[in-house]
């Protein structure tokens, strides 16, 4: 069973724009493109998504850096060079060149790389999970902008009925047949649905703006062609997400990951380091030279780097808890999401029969004011249950399409894949 509402096209929206008074700028604005192309503009576009990148190229470059090893230490030393005596001048000048390497024991570099790696993963998971989120965001930015920019039509269709039904009012005041009073009953109804229609066209340039800014266009969107919402009339199997496989459960667990890699990295600090050097050593007063050696270590005895430890164990146990509350989420999402999915599907079949039902109420009504039997005031009320039945109509559509976005985005992926 089809609805009765349909899209009018661009050439219709702007003769009604224009026998209503509205600026044509809007009908006449360059229309977004899809969904799917909007989607593929914003990896570049985007500054969220900007930002993950950003987030990983970090992580990466810290890897690198952790994962080096220490830089040899180049030292010269000059005894004896001045004084008094018989050190008087520089006969007896000794120079001393060395080169100095500390050596790490304990593990230290081999951690520092691991908690890297793992660093690394956790913002490529993070990355993932923000590309999951956006697609979702942007979904529901384009799916509201639609909804809005069709608010509008039917506002302005309210308006014209309204108008008409005022018309009709007026007509029986003039026979006779009407009190004064319904013809200024019906002036308050169309002033009433203008300003209903003023309050759609704001929504509308809110929803536009903030599927612009969401976008990361250089040129505001103003009008869509292409519809999303169209996409909730199909009937599609509704998937069952596993909620360990949700962006949000896996980066939660890559952020463990890493949190447990940074208690060994604490843990291998505690180890004493080596330093060794070798040198060659001039005496001036011999014309001769020697070779000098020797190595150093700290002595651990007041700091063991203890609390940086109790700081890392502390940190993985938030870790923990927040990937147990991650998939406790998932699995709720995943509930919520299938049972939204499957709600919204059977309340699209009963608003298109509630819309029916109300668009033949109105009609029937119509005709019983003009033939005298109704009064205006059952005319007013049909008119509107009429409006509501196709706002709820439009409202259960965009609800098919918040759930299925959902769900796509516990999966990880795009939804509305053939948009």
């Amino acid at each position: 069973m089809t609805s009765p509402i349909h899209w009018r096209p661009p050439l219709a929206v702007l003769l009604s724009a224009f026998a209503s008074g509205l600026p044509l700028t809007v009908a006449l604005a360059d229309p977004a493109p899809t969904y799917r192309t909007l989607l593929e503009q914003a990896q570049v576009n985007a500054p969220r998504l900007a930002e993950s990148r950003s987030d990983i190229a970090r992580s990466e470059g810290l890897a690198r850096q952790a994962a080096t090893r220490l830089n040899p230490t180049l030292g010269v030393d000059i005894e004896n060079f001045s004084g008094s005596g018989p050190f008087r001048g520089t006969g007896l000048t000794e120079t001393t060149a060395r080169v100095e390497q500390t050596v790490e024991f304990g593990g230290k570099r081999l951690a520092r790389a691991a908690a890297g790696r793992a660093e690394v993963d956790a913002a490529r998971a993070r990355s993932t999970q923000v590309q999951a989120d956006f697609a979702f965001d942007l979904a529901d930015a384009y799916a509201q902008a639609e909804a809005a920019e069709r608010r509008v039509v039917l506002a302005e269709e309210a308006v014209a009925l309204a108008v008409e039904d005022a018309r009709v009012a007026n007509a029986l005041v003039r026979a006779g047949k009407e009190a004064d009073l319904r013809a200024v009953q019906a002036r308050a109804a169309v002033q009433a649905a203008r300003a209903a229609r003023d309050e759609a066209q704001a929504a509308s340039a809110a929803a536009f703006g903030r599927l612009t800014a969401l976008a990361g266009s250089a040129r505001p969107l103003t009008h869509i062609v292409d519809s999303l919402l169209d996409h909730a009339d199909r009937s599609e199997a509704i998937p069952q997400p596993d909620p360990t496989t949700a962006p949000s459960y896996l980066a939660a667990q890559a952020a463990r990951e890493a949190a447990a890699q940074r208690v060994q990295v604490e843990r291998t600090r505690g180890a004493p380091d080596v330093a060794v050097s070798l040198g060659v050593r001039r005496f001036n007063s011999d014309k001769a030279t020697a070779m000098v050696g020797g190595f150093s270590m700290p002595f651990p005895v007041f700091d063991r780097n203890r609390g940086a430890i109790s700081a890392a164990q502390a940190e993985l146990a938030g870790a923990e808890a927040r990937l147990n509350a991650a998939r406790l989420d998932a699995e709720a999402d995943s509930r919520s999401a299938t049972a939204r999915a499957v709600a919204a599907h059977s309340r699209i079949a009963a608003a298109r029969e509630s819309e029916m039902a109300a668009d033949e109420a109105y009609r029937l009504t119509r005709i019983g004011y003009q033939g005298g039997k109704l009064s205006l005031t059952e005319l007013n009320a049909a008119r509107r249950a009429l409006t509501e039945a196709r706002a709820q109509t439009l409202n259960a559509r965009l609800e098919r399409l918040g759930a299925e976005a959902m769900l796509a985005r516990l999966q990880g992926v795009a939804p509305f894949g053939d948009q």
